[in-house]
């Protein structure tokens, strides 16, 4: 196949790129804007593939998401281009309404307008997989309560409100104009090439910088962690062999606190950078409490059972495996993250404090 990877340089999608270009004889376009959080450094194992190809566009911008289609034939969408940050979405919603709903709406048209041009059989074969998020159902009440492929949706914040009405689109481009269109909504995603605005590569480098380790309110809202490869492979399992019209739950069985993977990240540094920054005893003593985010959701857990039961995937890395993965990572290439922090991986530098817990 020829796969469309819109939002290819960010963090999920590169990961998806990685993996395809490695693990299968399938060809990867890469369309990304190159926001702050697409970075091509993500993708240097693959990228001199003669199966990778990169377009910096838009996905607002229907000339140039026409020309992409009609050059390079893709036989499949994977549309992972959003923006995602929860912070950001508070303090400047109008970005996530432009990415999320309006970039998607064009997508959409981009992507009927060539599909309805295909010969049959490969009109019958063509695949537009949306990638979304487990916020747009809201929160949980109780302590044993899952999020199901039918839960009602309850965003509660501008990025996730956002994602609900780009989920809504494809559902509904899908019933009344036949696109073969899959959504899947995730647990939140850690691992290597993780922006480091996030909770746990936020976590790692202030820690062996000796910066306070910001946490939200009293740091027990409940997250469900899914490492980042094995999301990969779930995408990739349910772009080519999920069932059209169909949503699948994509979660890690990880159910933690912040305030507990803040704790595991330490622990784990404790015994992997036992020499300190000057002044620093243990790492937790560089926990600090902040105020919490407006609209917090307090839990979120994932009953992935129907990709499970339907197309065979499980996660492969525990909590434990894949923390120990990421933080090594994040000690070995100090490379990648110090020209995130600097900004010189970007044609424009960061404009922002990185702060805040997704």
């Amino acid at each position: 196949m020829k796969i469309l990877v819109t939002g290819g340089a960010g963090f999920i999608g590169s990961a998806v790129i990685r993996h395809v270009i490695k693990n299968t004889n399938d060809s990867i376009i890469n369309v990304d804007k190159l926001t702050y959080a697409g970075n091509l450094e993500s993708l240097v194992d693959i990228k001199d593939s003669d199966r990778y190809a990169f377009e910096q566009v838009d996905i607002c911008s229907r000339e140039d998401l026409d020309r992409v289609f009609s050059e390079y034939q893709p036989d499949a969408v994977m549309h992972l281009a959003a923006e995602s940050h929860v912070d950001r979405s508070i303090d400047g919603p109008a970005a996530f309404i432009e990415t999320n709903i309006v970039g998607t709406y064009t997508l959409l048209e981009a992507t009927r307008s060539y599909w309805n041009k295909l010969e049959k059989i490969r009109k019958d074969a063509f695949r537009f997989h949306h990638i979304s998020t487990d916020e747009v159902y809201g929160d949980l009440e109780g302590t044993d309560d899952l999020f199901t492929e039918t839960t009602s949706y309850e965003p509660s914040s501008p990025y996730s409100a956002s994602k609900a009405s780009s989920d809504h689109l494809v559902r509904a481009w899908q019933r009344t104009y036949g696109l073969p269109t899959l959504v899947t909504n995730c647990s939140n995603n850690y691992g290597p090439y993780h922006f480091p605005e996030k909770l746990i590569p936020l976590v790692i480098l202030n820690a062996v910088e000796g910066k306070p380790l910001p946490v939200y309110g009293n740091g027990m809202q409940i997250r469900d962690w899914l490492f980042v490869e094995d999301h990969a492979r779930a995408l990739y399992k349910v772009v080519t062999e999920g069932e059209v019209g169909e949503t699948y739950n994509i979660g890690g069985h990880n159910e933690k606190a912040n305030i507990d993977v803040v704790k595991t990240i330490c622990t784990l540094l404790e015994e992997l950078v036992p020499n300190k920054p000057h002044g620093i005893t243990n790492y937790q003593d560089l926990t600090t409490y902040v105020t919490d985010r407006p609209g917090h959701d307090v839990r979120y857990a994932i009953d992935a059972s129907k990709i499970e039961r339907e197309l065979g995937w499980t996660p492969e890395e525990t909590f434990e495996s894949g923390m120990r993965t990421t933080v090594e990572w994040y000690l070995k290439n100090k490379k990648w993250w110090r020209s995130v922090l600097d900004g010189s991986y970007s044609i424009e530098r960061l404009g922002t404090d990185l702060k805040g817990n997704k």
